[in-house]
């Protein structure tokens, strides 16, 4: 009877700490009908700036073979307009707080604006399984992890700000990939060396058919590898992503080439600088937002409309002299594209008792495609310290949306971090297989050497 009990009190605890967050069905039954598919609002703005939603990019644009980068569909507009000191009063109201300290940062910044498109996508199979989650996702305590879920868009229809960072955690990126994500760290005076970084994923929540107990606990495997300079070349991370955080937290391991041993790495994580980042970048800022959640309180402010980087196909093509590219202070506005766009907006602040670099951050989210667009980073004094880009496009051969070019802007230092400079490389590869075995420790060691 004891054992009984206890049993049942443990059950109720489990249950206590779920967020019931599931929706009831006529507010599910919504999706497709007045919201999009993964939740987003069909219509368009009463102002017709931003366009009703009328299924995106769902397929592969004439003139698109498989392996080549992708051409881009909007390649004859010229900017409506651009954002620049001389007229930013003008357009103020439609700027983050980043983006304005950016201008205030940098006399050369601008923005240069163009019509909206609302080119987000996924598959059917995505929307159906979406719309399935939307009845029956939970949070796991405040922000910790997922239940009741598979393979789309757990919260299309969030009631708060942890369940939209979870959509941004939990959208597709394809099955697997094999990409270069490349990165560059120029100096103030736009002084750089490219690290060349290859990149390999697994994710099999987003396999047809798997429910959470078939991928256990893990949402993404994740390899990197350094392949130059030489100083650098060799270093090899990997990471198993979990979902349920309560269960298992992030699993990682690194591979040194001049010790020669793969070793556990605790502290891959949180506020710990990234890869090769020369302290630009934190672990968790990777993809703009990835892993634990628990130092931070997640508030959903609403929606709002903002102009945001948006299908820069353009700063996507190749090959490129990185050089036209990488300015001091800021990438070429030449190269970059911004729309307006609504997006969720989300704080998440620090939490008593905690430790993070980031007293606060504030999260802009795709309202098409659960993607983070832009983060601003409060340091603990509450000024905001840097400013994060994701210039997307829609992966039609997928589809999905998802960063070519994600930009970290320190504002303190006038440096930056620029990932995904794959110009000159293969581009993004789906058609990639692999297995779990290819990310176990013991396989790291062999596929770290030089």
């Amino acid at each position: 009877m004891k054992l009984i009990k206890l049993s049942v009190a443990l059950a109720l605890a489990f249950a206590a700490s779920l967020s019931q967050a599931a929706v009831p069905a006529a507010q599910a039954n919504r999706l497709g009908v007045d919201l999009t598919p993964i939740g987003g609002e069909k219509a368009g703005n009463k102002e017709g700036t931003i366009p009703a939603w009328d299924g995106g990019i769902s397929k592969p644009i004439a003139g698109y073979k498989a392996g080549m980068r992708h051409p881009d569909p909007y390649a004859s507009e010229k900017p409506l307009f651009t954002i620049t000191a001389a007229n930013l009063a003008t357009y103020k109201s439609k700027l983050t707080a980043g983006e304005l300290a950016m201008f205030a940062k940098y006399s050369t910044f601008s923005l240069p604006v163009y019509t909206t498109h609302r080119s987000g996508a996924f598959s059917a199979r995505m929307y159906e399984m979406s719309k399935k989650n939307a009845l029956t996702g939970k949070l796991v305590g405040a922000s910790d992890g997922v239940v009741d879920v598979a393979e789309g868009i757990p919260f299309p229809i969030p009631q708060n700000g942890a369940e939209v960072i979870w959509n941004h955690k939990m959208k597709s990126k394809g099955l697997a990939s094999k990409r270069y994500n490349s990165q560059a760290t120029p100096t103030a005076s736009g002084q750089f060396t490219m690290i060349r970084i290859r990149e390999e994923s697994l994710g099999l929540y987003w396999k047809q058919g798997n429910t959470l107990k078939d991928i256990n606990n893990v949402l993404q495997y994740f390899f990197q590898l350094v392949e130059s300079p030489a100083r650098l070349a060799g270093n090899a991370l990997l990471v198993h992503e979990t979902l349920n955080q309560t269960t298992t937290a992030r699993q990682a391991w690194v591979y040194n080439p001049g010790q020669r041993r793969v070793r556990k790495a605790p502290n891959v994580g949180y506020d710990n600088p990234g890869t090769a980042s020369d302290g630009l970048r934190t672990n968790d800022m990777a993809d703009m937002f990835n892993g634990a959640m628990d130092r931070y309180d997640w508030k959903l402010v609403g929606k709002a409309e903002y102009y945001m980087p948006y299908n820069s196909y353009k700063v996507h093509a190749g090959p490129m002299n990185f050089s036209d590219l990488i300015k001091p202070g800021h990438l070429n506005p030449n190269y970059l594209r911004y729309e307006l766009h609504r997006v969720w907006v989300v704080e998440a602040t620090l939490r008593a008792g905690q430790r993070h670099i980031n007293k606060r951050r504030t999260f802009y989210v795709d309202e098409d495609s659960w993607q983070i667009l832009a983060t601003d980073h409060y340091d603990s004094a509450g000024a905001i310290w840097r400013v994060s880009e994701a210039h997307v496009i829609n992966y039609y051969d997928q589809p999905l949306i998802w960063s070519t070019v994600e930009v970290h802007y320190d504002l303190k230092s006038g440096r930056y971090i620029a990932n995904g400079l794959d110009n000159n490389d293969p581009v993004n590869d789906f058609s990639f297989v692999t297995s779990p075995e290819n990310f176990s420790p013991q396989a790291l060691r062999t596929r770290g050497t030089r």
